[in-house]
C-alpha cells in the first residue's frame, strides 16, 4: 500500500474512533425546559420554606445590605423566607422561546430597598457588587437501622464581587439580570480621602432564578448545569448607552417612557435562549418599534422607515460654531436653553414636526406649541410624514 493510501487510511480510521468516542459518550440529551422549570421552581420554594436570612443594615458601609442564608434547623424556630414579612416576596413573570416552545417563567426576588435614584433600563450598563449561588439537593442516607434517606435543598456560593470596579452591560448577562434590576435604583455616594468610595442608599435586593434564565445546561465556573441560581446584589450606579448611535439613549427609546406602552423596558422577544435576539416572532408586533421593520428603535438607524436617518431627525448645525459641529435636541428638553442656539430651545426636546417657514438663519420652525407640549405627540423621527429639510442635516 502506497504511503498516500497508508496516511488515508490512518485519517478514515481516526474520524471512525472519533465518531464512536462521541456517540458512546454518554453525553446527556438536552433537558426538557418546561420540565426542567417545574423541577427548579420546586428547588427554589423548598430552599425558600426551609432557610431563613440575615440582612445586614449599615448604611454606607461595605457590608451594608449584605445577606445571609442558613438551613433551618430540625425543631428550629426561625422565619424562613418564604413565610418572613419583612422583605414581601414579589414576582415577574417571563417568557422565553426555548426549543420553539414558549415557556413563562416566574421569577421570585425580594426587594431589601428600593433605591433613590434612577433605576436602568434593560439594556443599560450596571455597576453592582454581588454574591452567586447555586441551589443544589443534597442526599445523605443515616448509619441507623434500619437507615433513613433525607434530601435537604442547599445551595453553594460561586461568585463574589464586593468592591466592582467595571459595569455590566445588561444585554450581555444572563437573561434573570436583565428582568431584574431595572426593578430597582440607584443611590448615592462619595468619594472617601484614601481613594474607596461609599454608597447609601442604593438599591439592593435578592433574585432566584431558574436555570432557563441563567446557563441551563451550560456548567459555567463551578456551577454545575442545570442549576438555579440566587443573587444577593446592591446597585450602585448606571450608564446609559445609545446602541444605534443616533443621539437618543437607548433607554429613552423605550416607547413607554412618552407615548405608548410605559414598561419602563425594552422589548425583547420571547425569543431565543439566551434573550438577546430583538427580532419579534413572525405575527408578533414589537411596541418599541416605530416603523415595524422588526427591528425596535434602539438598535434602528431609521425608526420611521423615511429613509432619513434618525440622527438627522434629531439634530441641527449651530451657525455660530466655527466647526460647525452636529447638536442634539435632548429627547424630553434641556434644563436651561442653550445660549449659543438662538434659534433652537432644547428646553422643549424634540419637536413632533418643523410646520413652519425657516427662520433668518436658513431652519425650519414650529409654528404650532403642540409639537413641543403635546405628551402623546410623535416626534419626528416617529413621523414618517414629517421629512427633514436639508438645512436641518
Amino acid at each position: 500500500m502506497s504511503n498516500f493510501f497508508k496516511i488515508i487510511f490512518l485519517f478514515t480510521l481516526g474520524l471512525t474512533v472519533v465518531s464512536c468516542s462521541k456517540s458512546d459518550s454518554g453525553t446527556e440529551p438536552l433537558r426538557d425546559y418546561k420540565v426542567q422549570r417545574d423541577a427548579d421552581m420546586a428547588n427554589i420554594e423548598t430552599f425558600m420554606h426551609t432557610h431563613y436570612m440575615e440582612v445586614i443594615n449599615n448604611p454606607g458601609a461595605t457590608d451594608d445590605q449584605d445577606v445571609a442564608f442558613t438551613l433551618i434547623p430540625t425543631g428550629g424556630t426561625q422565619t424562613s423566607i418564604w413565610d418572613q414579612t419583612s422583605y414581601p416576596i414579589l414576582t415577574r413573570y417571563v417568557t422565553v422561546k426555548q426549543n420553539n416552545v414558549d415557556v413563562v417563567y416566574k421569577i421570585y426576588y425580594l426587594e431589601l430597598r428600593q433605591g433613590t435614584g434612577q433605576s436602568p433600563c434593560n439594556v443599560d450598563r450596571v455597576l453592582t457588587s454581588y454574591r452567586g449561588e447555586y441551589i443544589y439537593p443534597n442526599t445523605v442516607t443515616s448509619t441507623t437501622t434500619p437507615p433513613v434517606t433525607t434530601t435537604t435543598i442547599l445551595s453553594n456560593e460561586f461568585e463574589e464581587s464586593v468592591n466592582p470596579q467595571s459595569f455590566f452591560n445588561l444585554t450581555g448577562v444572563i437573561r434573570g439580570w436583565s428582568e431584574i434590576f431595572p426593578q430597582f435604583k440607584t443611590g448615592s455616594y462619595t468619594g472617601n480621602p484614601d481613594g474607596t468610595v461609599s454608597y447609601n442608599d442604593f438599591g439592593a435586593g435578592v433574585m432566584f432564578l431558574p436555570s432557563g434564565l441563567a446557563y441551563y445546561s451550560g456548567a459555567q465556573g463551578g456551577i454545575p448545569s442545570y442549576s438555579p441560581l440566587i443573587f444577593t446584589f446592591k446597585l450602585y450606579e448606571i450608564q446609559r448607552v445609545d446602541h444605534d448611535a443616533d443621539g437618543i439613549y437607548s433607554y429613552q427609546e423605550d416607547l413607554g417612557t412618552s407615548t405608548v406602552n410605559n414598561d419602563g423596558t425594552v422589548t425583547v422577544s420571547p425569543g431565543v435562549p439566551d434573550g438577546y435576539v430583538y427580532k419579534m416572532a413572525t405575527g408578533i408586533v414589537n411596541p418599541d418599534d416605530t416603523d415595524g421593520d422588526e427591528f425596535p428603535d434602539f438598535l434602528d438607524t431609521d425608526d420611521d422607515g423615511d429613509f432619513f436617518t434618525t440622527k438627522s431627525e434629531t439634530s441641527y448645525v449651530n451657525p455660530s460654531d466655527p466647526q460647525l459641529k452636529v447638536r442634539y435636541y435632548p429627547y424630553d428638553g434641556a434644563a436651561v436653553d442653550d445660549p449659543l442656539t438662538p434659534y433652537v430651545d432644547e428646553t422643549k426636546g424634540v419637536p413632533r414636526k418643523f410646520a413652519g417657514p425657516n427662520n433668518a438663519a436658513g431652519f425650519p420652525t414650529s409654528n404650532n406649541p403642540a409639537d413641543f407640549t403635546d405628551p402623546t405627540r410623535l416626534r419626528r423621527y416617529r413621523d414618517a410624514t414629517a421629512k427633514p429639510k436639508f438645512s436641518d442635516q
